[in-house]
């Protein structure tokens, strides 16, 4: 195809359908509704991401596991993507010592099942929609080791907090060897200008589970000030339904999310 000249260049033709725009645009407003109506009452949340293709056994399954049974009995809700791998042994490790475990699960075309170890799961469509309810509900994030989507979430949240779309929630880099590359570039964007010299300290990267926990009683509970209560009740009118768990609940303040 020969270039044209200023004058002479003519845009393209592509899809322009209105009809298939307004259908897509109602189709997204009924996920979110589906999702929000079915995570109403997880209370506040902490999100851990994580690779899907850890067994049982391995070390950073068993990390996610004994890091989320931590968590867990602070009083927070574990949420996941909802699958296989870190998700499993996260949701596991809040069911082991009687927490709330949910999920936001992605309908693939080879299909995702939710794991064993939920209290509650969403099906959801769309990857940006699911992105949307897994931050949320939630008032800390965890990254363990994960490949494309782990990194994608880890980016989003930090984009987020970055950009004050969302308030100052501690995110946390679990495993320091699996990330040194992705720390390095971090260091490379800060030297070459394109973050700023203060966002390293959005996170925190740590080997140790005790580190992390403080971390979010710091940073999450008392930054927020959040206290130890009943979960609400849901109402019969609505055809709701709650979770239950043998540890309190922790409310929280509305996010807010632009």
């Amino acid at each position: 195809m020969e270039s044209q000249t200023k004058n002479e260049i003519k845009f393209l033709e592509g899809p322009q359908s209105r009809w298939y725009d307004f259908k897509y645009t109602v189709n997204v407003f009924l996920e979110f509704i589906k999702g929000f109506r079915g995570l109403h009452f997880v209370g506040p949340c902490v999100t851990i991401f994580g690779s899907a293709r850890f067994k049982e056994g391995h070390k950073y399954y068993e990390q996610a596991r004994q890091l989320a049974g931590e968590i867990a009995q602070l009083g927070f809700t574990i949420m996941t993507g909802g699958g296989p791998g870190i998700m499993e042994a996260a949701n596991r490790g809040a069911k082991e010592v009687g927490g709330r475990s949910v999920g936001c699960n992605i309908v693939l075309p080879i299909e995702q099942h939710p794991n064993p170890y939920l209290d509650k799961w969403v099906n959801i469509k769309f990857f940006f929609v699911r992105k949307v309810l897994l931050v949320k509900y939630s008032y800390a994030f965890v990254v363990m080791p994960g490949g494309f989507g782990t990194l994608d979430e880890f980016f989003e949240a930090l984009t987020l907090v970055q950009t004050k779309k969302i308030q100052q929630f501690p995110i946390i880099i679990f495993d320091k060897e699996y990330h040194k590359e992705l720390l390095d570039h971090n260091e490379r964007m800060m030297k070459e200008g394109t973050i700023s010299a203060n966002d390293p300290s959005l996170y925190l990267v740590t080997d140790s589970i005790e580190e992390a926990i403080n971390y979010i009683k710091e940073k999450s509970i008392v930054a927020f000030k959040l206290q130890y209560a009943k979960a609400p009740k849901p109402f019969w009118g609505f055809f709701e339904k709650g979770l239950k768990s043998s540890l309190k609940w922790l409310p929280g303040v509305t996010k807010v999310r632009e």
